[in-house]
């Protein structure tokens, strides 16, 4: 009984050889404070400090603040007066001073009332 004899697999061409790229150098090392974690710089967006409309200025006062500090004080104004939806902790039940920030809604999540705040603030 004869068997038949297997072809050799065809060879492939040879890939053309790609040009050495250069690549990006290589970023300075972070600096490592004192209490070993990488220092931060922070967003100056963020810092600015930014005047609130009368409606916000009646919840966190007429001087400008900066962001950061205009959503800490409604936060603040938030937990003093229990507005938080005792079911739901991410939602905020509006009284009449926030509702007036918020559009006129009566309850607003977190990230919606960031995002309302920002409306307020020049």
């Amino acid at each position: 009984m004869a068997t038949a004899a297997k072809k050799p697999a065809a060879k492939k061409a040879a890939a053309p050889a790609k040009a050495p790229t250069k690549s990006a150098p290589k970023a300075a090392p972070k600096k490592v404070t004192a209490t070993g974690t990488v220092a931060r710089k922070p967003n100056a967006a963020f810092m600015k400090p930014l005047t609130p409309s009368a409606t916000l200025a009646a919840v966190v006062g007429a001087a400008p603040l900066p962001r950061t500090e205009v959503t800490k004080k409604v936060w603040e104004y938030i937990k003093k007066h229990n507005l938080q939806n005792p079911a739901n902790k991410r939602n905020i039940v509006a009284d009449d001073k926030l509702k007036a920030v918020f559009g006129g809604k009566k309850e607003v999540s977190m990230f919606e009332m960031t995002k309302l705040i920002s409306d307020h603030l020049k």
